[in-house]
């Protein structure tokens, strides 16, 4: 069964929209499993850059089948505008399927968001105030609202009722701030319904169907591991579970269907948010990396805070999510660093730590250890093998394979689909 699932290694944005971009090739089938509009995938096309958020990347070529699983927490208004913003750019939107289980991001899910956030004060987690965490927390207490309701204006009206009287008696008595009018809500979501009617579909069964077929089909998961719920650097993660295991239950099939499992990983290593950074870089080599790199969130247009490789980390998610294979992306952005260092373990106090620590604490008090290797000044951006790398950075490849414990199948050497050398076919 020819089923890749494929997932952010690190904090997120490790450049995971060109490499399911460049696999969509080859797949008949692509899947968004879990996140919502709090995540973001960058896509060069040509001279065209494309800014995804919900919809798989998958949708830029016209004979895929892309899917919005019932992992994924849809913010409806969010999603229109996308599509929209895609039509107006010419590209066809006919082959979109969304699921029917999938929940629905309410106005005052954006609202709890926004003040939950702000009452934290200097305890803020950093969230995108999208109205994500909110949307999952009424998904778990069985109080959410699935695009299949959104579509039945009686269940509608009596699950939006339901949820107002709670939602508003917390905004005003907790928050002291204003709720929401259910007639305002319905007209506007009841519009929303109308438009997206025609995409809702049984994708579990669609997915079933292709794969039972013998189709190519490529699972594609938002943010990356160390902003998994359970997995992650709790509590500065997201609130739904970027790793392999939960494409399963995002998209509703089981774990005997997938072949493969493809972690993304920055040549370096990236987060947006708060949180504990070990390999961070407040210097001229950070703004080195987050210069040349670009390194802004795509969601958020926030500053990602830049730091060496930090193989802790990448051993960790070959281990949590079982990745048969890397992809590494922005190798280029390496390119005139004299040294390269790769942290291969963490002192704390006395102690040598080399897997990563659940104790938050105890990973802010971390210092990395650091192995040095020579860096190279070539340019290398049109390099379209291996062989046609300098020597330094092959070795460098070669070391952080060695140390996160899986092969490097996929590398990006720019922003280009064109820009990738590939080592070992996923499809």
């Amino acid at each position: 069964m020819p089923s890749v699932i494929l997932i952010g290694s690190q904090w997120g944005d490790e450049g995971k929209g060109k490499v399911t971009d460049f696999l969509a090739e080859k797949a008949d089938l692509v899947v968004r499993y879990q996140g919502g509009n709090n995540a973001g995938h960058t896509v060069v096309v040509g001279e065209q850059e494309f800014k995804l958020h919900l919809i798989p990347s998958g949708i830029l070529y016209p004979d895929k089948t892309c899917i919005i699983g019932n992992g994924v927490v849809i913010d409806p208004g969010v999603l229109l505008k996308e599509l929209d913003y895609l039509i107006e750019r010419g590209i066809s939107i006919d082959n979109l399927r969304i699921s029917e289980r999938a929940h629905i991001i309410m106005p005052y899910h954006k609202k709890l968001d926004e003040v939950i956030e702000e009452s934290k004060g200097a305890s803020k987690i950093g969230t995108t105030k999208r109205g994500i965490g909110p949307a999952y927390m009424d998904k778990a207490a069985r109080v959410g609202i699935r695009f299949v309701d959104l579509l039945d204006n009686e269940v509608f009206e009596e699950l939006l009722e339901q949820n107002l009287r709670e939602k508003n008696n917390l905004l005003a008595k907790v928050y002291d701030t204003d709720g929401f009018d259910k007639d305002d809500v319905m007209e506007e979501y009841l519009g929303f319904a109308d438009r997206l009617r025609k995409y809702c579909a049984d994708t579990s069964l669609i997915i079933h169907n292709a794969l039972k077929a013998g189709k190519n089909v490529l699972f594609e998961g938002a943010q990356g591991t160390l902003l998994d719920l359970d997995h992650g650097t709790y509590p500065y993660v997201t609130s739904s579970h970027p790793i392999a295991g939960a494409a399963c239950i995002g998209a509703g099939l089981g774990p005997t269907q997938i072949s493969k499992v493809l972690g993304v990983v920055k040549a370096y290593t990236t987060r947006v948010g708060e949180g504990p950074f070990p390999t961070e870089l407040n210097d001229e080599v950070g703004k080195h990396l987050g210069t040349v790199g670009f390194e802004f969130g795509t969601t958020t247009g926030r500053p990602r805070r830049c730091g060496w490789f930090d193989a802790v980390i990448t051993k960790y998610t070959v281990r949590t999510s079982g990745l048969t294979s890397m992809a590494v992306t922005k190798l280029d952005v390496l390119t005139g660093l004299k040294t390269l260092k790769i942290c291969t373990g963490y002192r704390w106090g006395n102690e040598i730590i080399t897997e990563f620590p659940s104790n938050l604490k105890v990973l802010a008090q971390c210092e990395p250890i650091y192995e040095e290797m020579p860096g190279w000044s070539e340019d290398i951006t049109s390099a379209t093998k291996i062989e046609d790398l300098p020597v330094a950075a092959q070795n460098y490849l070669k070391r952080i394979s060695e140390l996160s414990e899986a092969p490097v199948s996929i590398l990006g050497v720019g922003t280009r689909r064109s820009q990738t050398i590939i080592m070992d076919e996923m499809f």
